[in-house]
């Protein structure tokens, strides 16, 4: 995209629908927030979702000085039934943000909706404004309607449940709008690989919000390199999560939609389906219709960056997992609950994965919901467990002990492997993880470390990771057919049944 383009199709916000409830020009070092870049320098963001996360990574953009965030989507126009990890922390953040610690004072619940995420926005520049005032965030509905009506958006942020980020991104790619995107890109295997490559046809900018740089890796890729764990033969992965509240059927009864919510839009692909608050907001992800589980929510933020450090490109060949069962009484009666419709309370996955360019085939396992493996002989040495959350690769010859993505490394049995190796390790300095990477990526034109063009293998894994959940067995993968070979009714689980005119 040459200079002279992106003048143009900003044409400082040419929207009518985004200016034309203003009557205030705001000079660009008031809209920029906090520094003195002028509008042509800056990204113009349309921020769609403004459920708890969306509002969450609000401050981060606003009180980037790169970035101007001019519109917001979401299919809820406003409520106060969030579900989030405090019940303030929302709350604070805003206030924090906007420089008010009375907003939201004796109003109960926690909020959401695109209502809340457009006044936090011009507030956030009204504080800067001399006269006070600012008027100039549109909001939507529908992210086809802002597609069509916005002319000047750089980029679009996608904060929406996970079964509406292909749909979004797509979309979005197909306006000539740069896209970052929370995790996954997808969480159905086919759709995530139209999305990339609609971003490698498209040559914009994209980024998955799940990739960090992660010194701790670089660590442990120079210790396998060294050849202190001989080959690499598996690794391990263990998160305490789902942190939600999971359900094991459908609810019974359906419940009206609230005023507000535009339930058909909240769907998307999916089809028709009664409303019920056990879906929406913050518990969505354990759906598999609507969510990744687990190994979605936090899987990529481990394994993505550990993927590109060492360089695993080649998709798994296969997956195999078991998960929680339960049982009810009926008429007296224990029996056992078939759950087709949710990730369970707890899984263990594996995976194996084919030869890379410069590593061996291995195996990967992932554990969830207080599944971790038991320690290894040589933690027991030293009188140690495996932690809550954390990270094992196994080598022919030894192993490497880390918190969930690789924190604090070690070589076990630590007591004999780690003595006088202080001055080799590498400067795991604390990065930043929450900076905005790709802001300057999009400003200069060129793909960010973690762009969906990187991501096919990640993403590939997740998804298949929940096919093996629910398909009940092990399932072969071709992924150069992009087929699974030995179970066909697993293999329609890559895609999904679309509700009409939602076809991807």
């Amino acid at each position: 995209m040459s200079k002279s383009n992106h003048l143009n199709r900003r044409d400082f916000l040419a929207s009518a629908a985004t200016f034309a409830a203003s009557f205030t020009i705001v000079p660009s070092n008031v809209i920029a927030g906090l520094g003195k870049i002028p509008p042509s320098d800056q990204l113009t963001v349309a921020n769609i979702g403004c459920g708890t996360q969306g509002l969450r990574e609000m401050s981060g953009l606003l009180n980037n000085p790169k970035v101007r965030v001019v519109a917001v989507c979401d299919v809820n126009k406003f409520s106060t039934d969030y579900i989030d990890w405090s019940p303030y922390g929302i709350r604070n953040d805003i206030r924090r943000t906007i420089g008010d610690d009375s907003w939201w004072e004796g109003k109960p619940g926690i909020p959401g909706g695109r209502d809340i995420g457009k006044e936090y926005v011009e507030k956030f520049y009204a504080k800067n404004s001399p006269s006070g005032g600012y008027k100039g965030c549109a909001s939507y509905e529908d992210y086809r309607e802002l597609f069509a009506k916005e002319s000047g958006i750089d980029v679009v942020k996608i904060m929406t449940p996970d079964h509406t980020h292909a749909p979004i991104a797509l979309a979005a790619m197909d306006s000539k709008m740069h896209v970052v995107t929370h995790k996954p890109i997808a969480n159905r295997l086919v759709e995530g690989r139209k999305v990339i490559q609609k971003a490698k046809d498209s040559g914009l900018v994209t980024h998955l919000l799940a990739w960090s740089d992660r010194p701790e890796y670089r660590q442990i890729k120079a210790w396998i390199d060294a050849g202190l764990i001989g080959e690499l033969k598996e690794i391990h992965n263990w998160s305490y999560r789902p942190v939600w509240q999971q359900w094991t059927k459908r609810p019974a009864e359906s419940q009206p939609i609230p005023d507000g919510l535009n339930w058909e839009l909240w769907l998307g692909p999916v089809p028709d389906m009664p409303y019920h608050k056990n879906y929406t907001h913050n518990v969505f992800r354990g759906w598999y219709e609507f969510g990744g589980g687990s190994v979605a929510d936090m899987g990529h933020y481990s394994l993505f960056p550990l993927f590109e450090t060492l360089g695993i490109h080649r998709s798994p060949i296969s997956a195999k997992a078991f998960g929680t069962t339960t049982r009810e009484e009926v008429n007296q009666v224990y029996q056992w609950v078939k759950n087709d419709v949710a990730f369970p309370a707890s899984c263990m996955i594996k995976w194996k994965f084919p030869e890379q360019e410069k590593l061996p085939a291995f195996d990967l396992f992932w554990y969830d919901g207080g599944m971790k493996p038991f320690a290894p002989e040589e933690l027991e040495m030293d009188g140690k467990d495996t932690p809550e959350e954390g990270l094992m690769i196994v080598g022919t010859k030894g192993k490497i002990l880390g918190g969930f993505r690789g924190e604090n490394p070690v070589l076990l049995p630590e007591s004999k492997m780690m003595a006088g190796r202080d001055s080799e390790r590498i400067n795991s300095r604390e990065v930043d993880r929450k900076t905005d990477q790709w802001v300057d990526a999009m400003l200069e034109n060129r793909q960010t470390p973690g762009s969906f063009t990187r991501a096919q293998c990640i993403t590939d894994t997740i998804n298949l990771g929940a096919i093996a959940l629910r398909a009940g067995k092990k399932v072969h993968f071709d992924a150069n057919l992009v087929k699974i070979t030995n179970d066909e009714e697993a293999n329609q689980l890559l895609t999904r049944e679309y509700r009409s005119g939602w076809e991807i």
